[in-house]
């Protein structure tokens, strides 16, 4: 993902007491400005580079099987994760497992320069520096050496870290509300590790890294036929709990982990969907939180297991990711649930075998987060068009009759994008704004320069709205405001992740801030997937200017914000660097 200029260190400034006033004074005071940067260290402390791999020593780990990537059972088509029963459900093996965390979390390629190696994975991170952590909550599996329990998953072993194992009755019990064979999955934060290079604004890119680990780990199991949703219902005090994260003990002097979210996984009603979940799944809801009392019944056990230290020293501590960390920390528990809805039909839309022949495997492996394009590269506007639709969450309807990845989401879209179109043929250069939620073009249309034409997109298809506002070469704009990126300009096009952000924090509270950046993840994740499948390339971009790209479009409240910057293009590979298979280091083991 995009990388940005430091700024050096200066005094803290004054918090406000409510914690979404405090939330919306970290915002602002880590906003990027042409005269000024977001406080950060202002160099790089090469000594005490994060060690992208956290590990709890003193615990077993296990490892997952390497499949091969080409197995016929789990290699669905790119366009069948995104139709809906098109994917055979499998079931809940050691297999099964190591190939949703391969394509969730697992390394995807090694680089290597000189002496100097790292490595690349399926979930994309600001600077590769990787500060989410992913976790899993296992049922008992027959034949399997995985007991039930909590797991710590480890990428670069592809193995799993026993954290707890739970008596299998007290787990049967915590689980009995979801579908039959219902896993959790989690993620943590290492904010550290963000922190180590880009200062202040680390949180944002944290919670940006949470939303593509959520896309990917979604994708994932829809590659297996499994469905997903977050349990956003449950306190953040629950979320620790049950990933361990409030255990001082383990972590010691090692960089503490934030807990971030919990999300159920379970069998979709596929080809090989068992009649036990069908019925479970017409007879009750699925709850979005777990009982309190059962999570402290269950969590009461031996843990196994203490963090490594990640670095050996961390010079500047950022007193202000911990203000934003402590404002949005989510108190309250909402008890909803999904209401169970039939599978609907496969959507015959514009994407439908778009892609053909196309592995979604494949697809997800290659993804890279593109360094420079060549300011050639033109797409046409049904790839476009294509792309933008993938991004539809088709707002208003029921949560799991969603399009893929939105199912996720328990909320309505919060993300609209402001697109600087260079190289799309068919459609002229311009600024223009796709809303996700057309029932919010209102709030679009008040809260910018009333003088934007808001024509809709010549050749746009009628449930795609796409809207011209300012017709012109917007190349030199679009890398301006990116920083002074040539990525956002030499591209086919770029974008802006606009977000419905003051009233959405102060109807929902504080907790909705890293909500929205999941969101935006999100939204890049799929974007980062659409373009390897165009035979483009994608990249995710951090550093921006707010108020000058709020300023094109005469933003000049909290109304909107822009959250998160994006651009796809023909990319330009360095070819000084040495690509090496992603577990060549275990080969021989």
């Amino acid at each position: 993902m995009g990388t940005e200029p430091s700024s050096p260190v200066t005094s803290a400034q004054p918090t406000a007491t409510d914690p979404i006033d405090r939330v919306i004074a970290y915002h602002l005071r880590t906003k990027h400005h042409f005269n000024r940067y977001a406080k950060s260290l202002g160099f790089l402390d090469w000594a005490n580079q994060p060690n992208p791999f956290r590990r709890f020593e003193g615990t077993q780990l296990i490892r997952l099987p390497l499949l091969n990537p080409k197995d016929d059972l789990l290699s669905p088509s790119y366009d069948a994760i995104y139709q809906p029963g098109a994917v055979a459900s499998q079931p809940l093996t050691i297999r099964t497992i190591s190939r949703f965390f391969e394509l969730a979390l697992g390394l995807s390629a090694w680089k290597k320069a000189g002496e100097s190696e790292w490595a690349l994975r399926n979930n994309p991170s600001s600077g590769n520096l990787h500060p989410t952590e992913g976790y899993v909550v296992l049922p008992p599996m027959d034949a399997s050496a995985l007991r039930p329990g909590l797991y710590h998953y480890a990428p670069k072993e592809h193995g799993l870290e026993l954290r707890i194992e739970y008596p299998p009755e007290q787990l049967t019990r915590l689980l009995a509300e979801f579908p039959s064979g219902a896993f959790l999955f989690g993620l943590t934060s290492v904010h550290w590790r963000e922190a180590w290079k880009y200062g202040e604004r680390a949180f944002r890119y944290c919670n940006h890294d949470v939303g593509h680990a959520l896309g990917s780990a979604r994708v994932a199991a829809a590659a297996l036929g499994w469905k997903m949703t977050l349990l956003d219902g449950a306190d953040q005090n629950q979320v620790a709990r049950v990933l361990g994260t409030h255990r001082a003990e383990d972590f010691g002097e090692a960089e503490p982990e934030h807990p971030d979210c919990l999300a159920v996984i379970w069998a979709a009603e596929g080809v090989k969907r068992e009649a036990s979940f069908v019925q479970r799944a017409e007879s009750a809801a699925i709850p979005l939180s777990l009982d309190p009392e059962l999570v402290k019944e269950l969590t009461a056990g031996a843990w196994h297991g203490k963090a490594n230290r990640l670095s050996r020293e961390h010079g500047v501590h950022w007193d202000a990711i911990d203000e934003a960390a402590d404002a949005s920390w989510k108190t309250s528990t909402e008890h909803r649930s999904l209401s169970p809805a039939p599978l609907p039909s496969a959507r015959l839309d514009g994407s439908q075998g778009a892609y053909s022949g196309q592995e979604a495997g494949t697809i997800i492996r290659q993804r890279r987060s593109a360094v420079a394009f060549d300011a050639r590269t033109a797409i046409s506007a049904a790839t476009l068009f294509r792309m933008l639709q993938r991004l539809m969450p088709q707002a208003g309807t029921p949560q799991l009759n969603r399009p893929m990845p939105w199912d996720l989401l328990p909320w309505e879209p919060a993300i609209h994008l402001m697109l600087f179109l260079h190289r799309v043929d068919g459609l002229a250069p311009g600024l223009y704004l796709l809303a996700r939620d057309a029932e919010q073009l209102p709030l679009l249309k008040r809260s910018m320069n009333p003088d934007l034409e808001w024509t809709p997109a010549p050749g746009c298809p009628d449930d795609l709205p796409l809207y011209w506002l300012l017709q012109g070469d917007a190349q030199r704009l679009a890398a301006q405001v990116s920083c002074h990126q040539g990525i956002a300009g030499d591209s086919a096009f770029s974008l802006g992740m606009v977000a419905d952000f003051e009233g959405r924090l102060r109807q929902g509270g504080a907790w909705w801030y890293p909500r929205v950046f999941w969101e935006a993840g999100l939204v890049g994740q799929v974007l980062y997937l659409e373009a390897e499948a165009a035979g483009v390339r994608g990249t995710g971009i951090g550093c921006f200017f707010d108020d000058p790209v709020h300023e094109i479009v005469g933003i000049k409240d909290l109304a909107l914000q822009s959250l998160y910057h994006f651009t796809i293009g023909g990319p330009v590979d360095d070819g000084r660097l040495l690509t090496l298979p992603p577990y060549y280091h275990l080969q021989g083991e």
